[in-house]
């Protein structure tokens, strides 16, 4: 059954997440969930804390879209997207190539607000898998910006944050509107 996805406003979406220090039952239930969750509310990716858990733990499917990325490493071979869709991960890092682009972005935490956000074409994503191996991925397109995204919340940082002052300034309002909106 999918979860309620935690909505703008809710202080865990601005908390620094938890590691994940042991993968049991409880963990792959959740990513199960997590997992319904995004594919029903048509999400390419979804972070723990968007379905109220400070964990450090997101899902990413972009198999969609195989065209959205010119090319994917995984250790250090070529690999093919579908070959690690979906994509579980815990406890990530990120390290950002040094050309950026802008596309854009919007958020199932932050319904009806879509906005130009500025960042790099190109990571190296160490990702962590449940059974314990690591994946090293480097990649652009979709999949870059959607790792990005999706770190970002387990750091407490909303696309929203990451707008140039003009983006800020132009949906200023339209987030003062989420707030009121938001249910007590």
């Amino acid at each position: 059954m999918p979860l309620p996805i935690i909505q703008y406003g809710n202080p865990i979406l601005r908390q620094q997440c938890r590691p994940v220090e042991l993968v049991d039952e409880s963990i792959l239930t959740l990513v199960a969930e997590m997992l319904e969750t995004m594919v029903d509310a048509n999400g390419v990716g979804l972070a723990a804390p968007q379905v109220g858990s400070d964990l450090r733990l997101a899902v990413i499917d972009v198999s969609h879209d195989p065209e959205c990325v010119s090319y994917l490493k995984v250790n250090g071979e070529d690999a093919e997207l579908g070959d690690i869709m979906p994509l579980i991960f815990i406890n990530p890092t990120l390290e950002y190539g040094q050309e950026k682009e802008i596309s854009f972005e919007g958020c199932l935490s932050i319904q009806g607000i879509r906005c130009e956000v500025r960042r790099p074409m190109d990571v190296k994503a160490t990702l962590p898998q449940l059974d314990g191996s690591t994946l090293i991925l480097e990649t652009d397109g979709l999949l870059a910006r959607a790792l990005q995204h999706e770190i970002d919340h387990l750091n407490g940082i909303l696309f929203t944050d990451r707008l140039s002052a003009v983006g800020k300034v132009s949906v200023k309002n339209r987030l003062k509107r989420l707030l009121t909106e938001r249910p007590a």
